[in-house]
């Protein structure tokens, strides 16, 4: 199986997590078995990953790339939001450390049959998990123009979001918008070029599978109290690569490493919390210029990490 993904901040990750023997790692996001790969290398001889992903290729990949480490890999088809659950049912509890590698495998960008890229013709899908029924086509022919609005302009950030929701509409009430050379072109039409070589549609695209696949709502949801996942001194990586993913870890690391949530200004402390962690990296680690040359998808990928207290 062709599933290329290239890991970034290998290095990184590796010096933040301190992989070691006798002790345990979540990848909550899989994939190609990057990232794990070097984990299990640095925990040698009995260190354990378990590896989640939703998507079943990834799954399948990742199985064949890290067969040789045998029981120490435990993988299951499920989203990092399901991962208490799951750490339950195999009777680990916690853990010393949690990876979360944000980015989309290049299997994802490159498949012609998975609907993510503007660049190759498919049919509008963009599920990361193909046992959900709700895909882009239905988002895009169905929705209302106000909500295609929102995603694009929440999800995308798209300036031109209401014009091209609008253009989506008249479109779809001629045919029903199928492919992603459809849409492309129809954003095209109504943004023209844009300046530094990126592709007009890119935002669009962008906000469609997040849209898709709930992405910032399971970000926020995991982050709520990921920090539960973690025995004392255990630290958490994650790998973001567009600023609306990379506000909500920003967000919930600062808030893990406070010791009171009271409003400013409050003479007693009255909130109950307690420090749950604290920042290693006040601002986030970036790739290196030998690293964006090697892999230029690297490129936008921001690294932050904490340590449970």
């Amino acid at each position: 199986m062709d599933y290329r993904h290239v890991p970034v901040m290998v290095k990184e990750v590796i010096e933040l997590l301190r992989p070691g023997a006798h002790k345990r790692y979540l990848d909550g996001t899989l994939g190609g078995g990057g990232h794990a790969a070097e984990v299990l290398n640095h925990s040698g001889p009995d260190g354990q990953v378990l590896g989640l992903d939703w998507d079943e290729e990834a799954l399948a990949a990742a199985g064949e790339r890290l067969n040789a480490f045998g029981e120490r890999l435990v993988a299951r088809r499920a989203n990092f939001t399901e991962a208490k659950e799951i750490l339950h049912d195999i009777g680990w509890d916690r853990v010393h450390g949690v990876l979360l590698d944000l980015g989309l495998s290049s299997r994802h960008i490159e498949s012609g049959e998975r609907g993510f890229s503007f660049q190759l013709t498919a049919r509008l899908d963009m599920r990361m998990d193909r046992r959900q029924t709700f895909d882009a086509y239905r988002l895009v022919n169905t929705y209302p123009v106000s909500d295609l609005r929102r995603i694009l302009s929440d999800y995308g950030e798209e300036p031109a979001a209401r014009r091209i929701a609008l253009a989506i509409d008249a479109a779809r009430k001629r045919k029903p918008v199928e492919t992603t050379a459809e849409l492309a072109g129809l954003v095209a039409r109504v943004v023209g070029k844009r300046r530094g070589g990126i592709h007009p549609a890119t935002r669009t695209f962008q906000a469609l599978r997040i849209a898709v696949n709930r992405e910032l709502e399971n970000l926020e949801s995991f982050l709520h109290d990921a920090y539960e996942l973690l025995l004392p001194g255990g630290r958490m990586v994650v790998i973001s690569f567009h600023s609306l993913e990379d506000r909500l870890v920003k967000t919930a690391f600062r808030r893990w490493s406070k010791d009171c949530l009271c409003p400013p200004k409050t003479l007693f402390c009255r909130c109950g919390w307690n420090r749950k962690a604290r920042l290693l990296t006040p601002r986030p680690l970036r790739p290196s210029r030998e690293e964006i040359q090697a892999n230029p998808r690297a490129r936008p990928a921001k690294l932050r990490a904490v340590e449970r207290v």
